[in-house]
């Protein structure tokens, strides 16, 4: 739409611009005649001066022919009198008479025609001059004026070349409109399709409803006022939080004209104690002292008005009703205010007769008496303004302590003559604040006039200006939500009844059972599965539990066989270390044999062989001793694949070693079981905090699930939204293209004669080119 817009702006400022170069192509075209007429007349006199010309140089060659003649004929002559000069006579005297007049004649004559001839030379050198100046004069006119057809040419190729890309521009956004167009339609129709079936659901829903009414609502309280009434109504929270919203602003500008109301009461006290009497040097007047002493009151009649207006904001909250019979508290705001009103009227005759005092003084000039008159009759105003604002604030307070106190057609009337009696109060205090600035002014070229006194009007015109700022708001803030303050509000379906107080207090207490009912019966609904993924879940748990059991017997299996393992190790270990204890034994006794044999044999080194043979022949013969002795062997195999036979008396020997060894084990044993057992509770410890982990995960999951709802909900919304954008766009749509095409149809002609007009101009300025070459 905005393009279209933009498209046919463009067009209108071309379509002015092209009619006004068509204009000054007119113009241009007259003036091109007129100049082409004009040179035509220049050439034509400037032949004329050229066959005149012509003559003359002609008559100048004859001339200057005949002067050559006459020249050689005196040449002759003089040649004839040298010769005749011996012989002169009478005859001689007179032919020389005539021939020196005849000469003289001819010398007169060729005078004569040298200066004619100078005369017209410098004639025609003058002519050829001006016609040489006029003709370059032409020739730079004529240059101009092609250079001027030449721009307006590009120009208009220039303005045809960009129309030709408009209309190749506008022949695509048109195509482009036109499947948009189509697009419009197949998704009006789907639209068509969706509102015939949304009309058919709500149909039956209607239809449904009807029915259920029927059936089960065997009393209609609407019908009948009284009950209608007690109703709880719609709860408008938007109009709830609004009318919140204007209480709080409400509060706050009523806290700076408080602010502003004590400040002028307190300064015009003590103004009234510096002037015209000074009361720390002299006793004031008796009516300036029981002036000062009601404003010293002012606290009281003014600081109410800001705890009433607190506490009626306060009444405001978003669970409430918020209309003109519900809000108790607006009765004690007007009282509070119908107190001040009564304070103002109390002071204003202290007022006036303390400016009359100010008049009286000496030292007052006629202008400072014009200005407390001026001030004076400002008070009366402001005092009757605001006691006009007191009557219809009452008003507005009435309905909520008195039913059927004023009409609810009356409401919207008085609100609008509030917000006028506002901005009145407004331009009241506005004028007291001008003149007390301007009674200021006179009051600096008092002779007698002091520092305090100074300070204290101008704290009291600081209050004034507080004061006209703050009923300026006041007065905009209401103007501008008037339309808020005199709307319906809140009423029960289908009353046109308003709400008197006592049944506006039975509503609320209704509506706040009604809240805590539906609260008290509102569960959550069990959360379900569903049934594919139940299916799913149950398989996988079937092969889980099956598997799960083949490795838990595989678990024991496997735990059976390291247990067992363990026990042969265990064993095979003590073997070991018994096996070494033997083998260190052994070899200390067969020590002690070699010393004892090298000491019986004497020490002999050559002995030595021989005697261990014939130890260890008697080791043999001891086991062979020992064999029938009955005693048994055992064969001890270790895992370095050590062998040895040791006698089992001796393990009776061993007692205090082995019960080192086994400790030692099972000492092991009991550390790799405690370090296992620290590894189950790491691994315990993660999994409950992975447990915890997804458990937030799953609250996090139903939290966007219910967003997600909410984002469907608001996007049908928009669906729907977009559909009645949708249809009034196609309208549009189907307009501008209609409008569009009209549009190109006049392009299209104006851009025929355009090109028709440049034609003709472009041949008749090749005309005129090609005339100028012949010249």
């Amino acid at each position: 739409m905005a393009n279209v817009t933009d498209l046919q702006t463009k067009y209108s400022k071309l379509a002015q611009e092209y009619s006004k170069l068509r204009a000054q192509n007119q113009v241009l075209k007259k003036g091109v005649v007129d100049e082409q007429a004009n040179s035509a007349s220049f050439k034509e006199q400037l032949k004329q001066r050229d066959q005149s010309l012509r003559k003359q140089e002609q008559e100048m060659d004859s001339l200057s022919f005949r002067n050559q003649q006459l020249a050689k004929r005196v040449e002759l002559l003089q040649e004839e009198l040298a010769s005749k000069a011996d012989s002169p006579s009478q005859h001689g005297l007179e032919t020389q008479s005539v021939f020196d007049e005849d000469l003289q004649k001819k010398i007169e004559e060729n005078e004569r025609l040298h200066i004619q001839f100078y005369e017209a030379d410098e004639q025609h050198r003058r002519q050829e001059a001006e016609l040489m100046t006029r003709l370059q004069e032409l020739e730079k006119e004529s240059e101009q004026h092609q250079a001027v057809v030449d721009g307006l040419t590009a120009k208009y190729m220039e303005t045809i070349g960009r129309l030709q890309s408009d209309k190749a521009r506008l022949e695509v956004k048109a195509q482009t409109l036109e499947r948009e167009a189509k697009e419009c339609r197949m998704r009006t129709e789907e639209c068509q399709q969706q509102l015939r079936r949304c009309q058919s659901e709500l149909n039956r829903q209607v239809k449904q409803s009807s029915s259920v009414i029927q059936e089960k609502v065997p009393f209609n309280d609407t019908k009948f006022g009284d009950y209608n009434s007690l109703n709880v109504p719609p709860h408008n929270r938007r109009h709830q939080l609004k009318a919140r919203d204007l209480s709080g602003q409400a509060l706050s500008f009523i806290q700076d004209l408080v602010a502003a109301l004590l400040n002028f009461h307190s300064y015009t006290e003590q103004r009234v104690h510096i002037y015209p009497l000074d009361s720390s040097i002299e006793l004031i007047s008796p009516l300036n002292q029981k002036f000062s002493q009601y404003l010293h009151e002012n606290a009281a009649y003014v600081r109410p008005l800001e705890d009433s207006c607190l506490q009626l904001h306060q009444s405001i909250t978003e669970d409430t009703v918020t209309v003109l019979e519900t809000v108790v508290k607006l009765k004690s705001f007007a009282d509070n205010f119908s107190s001040y009103t009564h304070f103002l009227q109390k002071i204003l005759p202290y007022q006036l007769k303390s400016l009359e005092e100010e008049c009286d003084t000496p030292l007052c000039t006629a202008a400072l008496t014009a200005k407390n008159q001026e001030l004076q009759s400002d008070m009366k105003r402001v005092t009757s303004v605001f006691e006009k604002l007191q009557s219809y604030i009452y008003l507005l307070a009435l309905p909520s302590v008195r039913q059927d106190a004023m009409p609810q057609s009356s409401t919207s009337a008085v609100f609008t003559q509030l917000a006028a009696c506002l901005h009145s109060l407004h331009d009241a205090i506005k004028e007291m604040s001008k003149h007390y600035n301007q009674k200021a002014g006179l009051e600096q070229d008092l002779p007698t006039i002091t520092q305090k006194l100074c300070t204290t009007t101008e704290c009291l015109l600081g209050s004034l200006g507080s004061l006209t700022s703050s009923t300026g708001k006041i007065a905009t803030f209401f103007s501008n939500n008037l339309d808020f303050f005199t709307s319906s509000g809140y009423s029960p379906r289908g009353s046109t009844v308003p709400l008197n107080p006592l049944q506006a207090e039975s509503m609320l207490a209704n509506k706040k059972k009604a809240a805590a009912y539906i609260h008290a019966i509102k569960k959550a609904r069990p959360q379900s599965v569903p049934y594919k993924e139940a299916l799913s879940n149950r398989r996988i748990l079937t092969s889980s539990t099956e598997s799960r059991e083949g490795l838990t017997q595989q678990v024991h299996q496997s735990q059976e066989k390291i247990a067992r393992l363990e026990q042969e190790k265990e064993h095979w270990l003590l073997e070991a270390q018994l096996g070494k204890v033997r083998l260190e034994k052994e070899n200390q006794r067969i020590a002690d044999l070699e010393t004892q044999l090298a000491a019986a044999l004497g020490g002999s080194p050559y002995s030595q062989p021989a005697a261990a043979s014939t130890l260890a022949q008697s080791h043999e013969e001891t086991e062979k001793e020992q064999k029938p002795a009955g005693r048994e062997t055992t064969l001890c195999t270790s895992l370095v694949g050590m062998l040895c036979t040791t006698p089992t008396v001796e393990h009776m020997g061993d007692e205090e070693s082995r019960e080192q060894l086994i400790k030692t084990h099972y000492m092991a044993r009991v550390g790799e079981l405690t370090t296992q057992l620290q590894i189950s509770d790491s691994k315990a410890v993660h999994f409950h905090s992975e447990c915890r982990a997804l458990a937030k995960r799953l609250a996090i999951a139903e939290k966007s699930r219910e967003t997600l709802t909410e984002e469907v909900k608001l996007a049908n919304q928009n669906i729907t939204r977009l559909q009645d954008e949708l249809a009034t766009t196609k309208r549009s749509y189907e307009d501008q293209l209609s409008m569009m095409s009209d549009h190109l149809c006049s392009m299209n002609e104006t851009l025929s004669k355009q090109r028709e007009e440049i034609d003709t101009l472009k041949l008749g300025s090749k005309g005129n080119a090609k005339k100028n070459k012949g010249r």
